[in-house]
């Protein structure tokens, strides 16, 4: 059983070791995420969960080391919520680096027609347009004006007979107007 004074380690070189090594775990899993593609984000099966799950607990030593104090988990903590605040607030003043971190929304219906190509690049298969197609409420590939594969992993689908309509919808991070 630890004391209160081995929880509250106070070793800066410790603390050091722990901010560098969570960065890196940190750029590292981003790099890797981004490279998993769109799909591996926002439509997971119970094995992306496990995966996730997996890796999360993997990572976790890699961060912190043998330091298993209460201040090496909330720096470990804090660092990640940190780098993560820089990252979203350097992604929304660079549009170059927004395109790298995020990536952009992918074409897989124009006209009722699948986009072959861009179903290969981002690895989604026919079987996954046409269940997300059922779920907007279309039945048939020749109804669709588009369907966008967005960089959240979601497919969004425009019906070609859809009506124009415009709504406001709050940016995260920007305030409503009025």
């Amino acid at each position: 059983m630890q004391t209160f004074d081995q929880l509250l380690n106070l070793d800066v070189l410790s603390l050091g070791l722990i901010v560098l090594r969570t960065l890196v775990v940190y750029l590292v899993l981003l790099f890797a995420l981004r490279l998993a593609g769109k799909r591996e984000i926002g439509q997971m099966t119970p094995f992306d969960l496990v995966v996730l799950l997996v890796i999360s607990n993997a990572v976790q030593n890699a961060m912190v080391g043998p330091d298993n104090s209460l201040n090496g988990g909330i720096l470990a903590a804090l660092c990640l919520l940190a780098v993560n605040g820089l990252v979203d607030r350097l992604g929304l003043s660079s549009r170059w680096l927004h395109m790298k971190l995020v990536g952009q929304p992918a074409l897989l219906v124009s006209d009722g027609h699948l986009i072959e190509e861009h179903l290969r690049h981002e690895g989604v298969s026919v079987d996954e347009v046409m269940e997300a197609l059922r779920e907007h409420g279309v039945s048939d590939l020749s109804t669709v004006k588009m369907a966008v594969l967005e960089v959240d992993g979601t497919i969004s689908v425009v019906p070609s007979d859809a009506k124009i309509s415009r709504t406001r919808r709050r940016i995260r991070g920007r305030k409503p107007a009025g």
